[in-house]
């Protein structure tokens, strides 16, 4: 599989990227840095958007229904050289059914989801799955 987005910036000012039909913008100036999603803010999102996309594909597959699922990633960033050098997750699966295997969807999300494999390879990422009614 082959993806594609295409980015665009303006001195002194914001930037954007495009992906498919969404137009999405991010801080790239000091004043932005409150209101609008830095790089880094970005990444962890990207890892929130894969795990949930998972939980929704391993609903199917492992035949659990749920009415919704809840993310907070927190990364740590270090200064030299600068990159995550730890990331933790806490994802809350809001479901009755009783056939929802957590343990089994961690290792599924922790296993198959392709942005939490690119990112558990370069930084450590661990964290914990609950369910909730």
């Amino acid at each position: 599989m082959e993806y594609i987005t295409q980015a665009v910036s303006y001195s002194k000012k914001d930037a954007s990227f495009q992906v498919k039909d969404a137009d999405i913008s991010f801080g790239i100036t000091p004043e932005t840095a409150d209101t609008l999603p830095n790089p880094a803010e970005l990444f962890l999102g990207s890892l929130s958007a894969c795990m949930l996309k998972n939980v929704e594909r391993f609903s199917q597959l492992m035949n659990f229904e749920y009415d919704k699922a809840e993310i907070t990633v927190k990364g740590i960033r270090l200064e030299k050289p600068p990159r995550m050098d730890e990331i933790k997750y806490e994802l809350t699966i809001y479901s009755q059914d009783e056939k929802l295997n957590i343990e089994l969807l961690k290792r599924n999300i922790e296993n198959f989801g392709t942005i939490f494999n690119t990112v558990k390879s370069s930084c450590s990422i661990s964290g914990i799955i609950t369910k909730a009614s």
